[in-house]
């Protein structure tokens, strides 16, 4: 029963009516692109995103409209004004500054039998070990004359801190409650910079075998007494032992900040100068390869690149130009990985290391073009031999790369100063090649034969009725 006033409405049920409405949604449901258009589309927003990726690497752009944050350029120009703030250059490209020491020897030392060369050549490689921990491994250390050292630096805004880190003698000791020293920093293996319990900075010890034994006996001794730690004759630690320290780790606190934390840690792993270094002279230094020596090497990296764009394309035709894609997205991810590392600088060594890698990421796109010839020439359809020659050919760059790896970790790890940073340089290339041919080339070359499916225009060489002939002949 409806209230008084209410109003009934009937409809006129149509099945034919409700049976094509339907089939309208399900038929605009069904609407699928074809794998042609879907791969057109999919290159259109690859191809976008490379171009404005390409472009904020060329000229940054700020993420809001007050100016507080920016994102900075990080690819290279010949046009030294516009250079990219965050790749760093080394002391061949941009100069720097050097400082000349004069070495203090212990009649101690002498007494024992060591001389001022052997004396200084360990004080030059340590102080080496020390600038490459800190990021400048092209740094320049060498011996001045019977008694000095001189070293020779990037330009660096902190070079009070860097001087004090790889100057300081840094000799460790630890006494007993009478004030002998019963160990020194030869009984350590590392020591690392790490948080105490309260959260603060604090750097842990590692002692060698010999050391751990000396310890635990000391410390067994000395219950309720005081032992203590110094630093170049300045106490880091004084505390009274409770119990026996076994296993040979320490954990050192006191009033450390992060930064001096870890400058402390990296002094004790890289070892005690031994001899006192006391600083005579400290000047700038210019470019040892001149003022226009990284434009220089810009513009003709630039012009070598091109060529190889150029001659990719009128080879392998639409291959060659999808290499070339492919080539603009790895120098993008190049620099941005330049850019980001902590401790890389752009140095001539360097610049060779990526022209190397380019070099082999141009190799790596012959060999897979030349499988997928290959492949077709067999009968195989152009879809099916692109996959397939892919597949074929990363055994070969595979092999290839694995070997560049290779010799690059035992460069990196066995040389010293522009062969660090050709190394530094040739292997961060490499693993970025790699990845940029097999997940980038691979993707934009299966989408492309979807849109372009004359064979004409990827396999090099022959023309589309030649193409046809031997693959006819080679399917018979």
């Amino acid at each position: 029963m409806k209230a008084h006033g209410d109003v009934l409405k009937l409809t006129k049920f149509s099945p034919a009516r409700e049976d094509e409405k339907t089939m309208k949604v399900k038929k605009r449901r069904r609407v699928k692109l074809s794998p042609r258009a879907r791969a057109i589309l999919t290159l259109a927003i690859t191809l976008a995103v490379t171009l404005c990726v390409g472009y904020l690497g060329l000229n940054g752009t700020w993420l809001d409209n007050q100016g507080l944050y920016r994102l900075l350029p990080w690819l290279p120009t010949s046009d030294m004004e516009r250079w990219p703030q965050p790749i760093a250059l080394g002391l061949d490209m941009k100069g720097g500054v050097y400082v000349e020491y004069t070495a203090a020897v212990s009649e101690e030392m002498l007494a024992e039998g060591q001389t001022m060369d052997l004396l200084l050549e360990n004080t030059v490689l340590i102080m080496r070990d020390r600038l490459a921990e800190i990021g400048y491994p092209e740094a320049a250390v060498c011996r001045l004359d019977t008694e000095g050292i001189r070293v020779e630096l990037p330009d660096t805004p902190d070079l009070a801190s860097v001087l004090g880190l790889i100057g300081t003698t840094a000799k460790l000791e630890f006494l007993d409650s009478e004030g002998n020293v019963f160990m020194d920093g030869s009984h350590l293996t590392t020591a690392s910079a790490a948080w105490d319990e309260n959260r603060q900075p604090a750097v842990v010890l590692q002692m060698n075998g010999e050391g751990a034994s000396l310890f635990a006996d000391m410390t067994s001794r000395s219950i309720g007494k005081e032992l203590t730690i110094t630093l170049d004759g300045e106490v880091l630690m004084s505390r009274t032992v409770d119990s026996p320290i076994t296993g040979g780790g320490l954990l050192l606190s006191g009033s450390f900040t992060a930064g001096q934390a870890a400058n402390l840690a990296l002094q004790l792993k890289s070892g005690a100068l031994p001899v006192q270094l006391h600083q005579d002279k400290q000047d700038t230094i210019s470019a040892p390869l001149g003022a226009k020596a990284l434009s220089t090497c810009v513009t003709a990296v630039m012009i070598g690149i091109l060529l190889v764009f150029v001659l990719m394309a009128i080879r392998y035709k639409i291959g060659g130009f999808i290499a070339d894609w492919a080539l603009c997205i790895y120098i993008i991810l190049m620099f941005i990985l330049i850019a980001i590392v902590p401790g890389i600088q752009l140095t001539l060594p360097g610049i060779a290391g990526i022209i190397l890698s380019i070099i082999m990421a141009v190799d790596a796109n012959c060999i897979i073009f030349e499988r997928v010839k290959e492949e077709f020439l067999t009968g195989r359809p152009i879809l099916y031999a692109v996959r397939v020659g892919f597949k074929n050919a990363m055994s070969a760059v595979l092999d290839a790369n694995i070997a560049i790896i290779i010799v690059s970790i035992a460069l990196l790890f066995l040389g010293t100063g522009g062969v660090r940073g050709f190394a530094v340089m040739l292997l961060l290339g490499v693993l970025t090649s790699l990845f940029t041919v097999v997940v980038f080339h691979r993707f934009l070359m299966n989408r492309m034969v979807r849109v372009f499916k004359n064979p004409a225009l990827y396999v090099p060489g022959f023309s589309k009725k030649a193409i046809v002939k031997i693959a006819d002949r080679e399917a018979k």
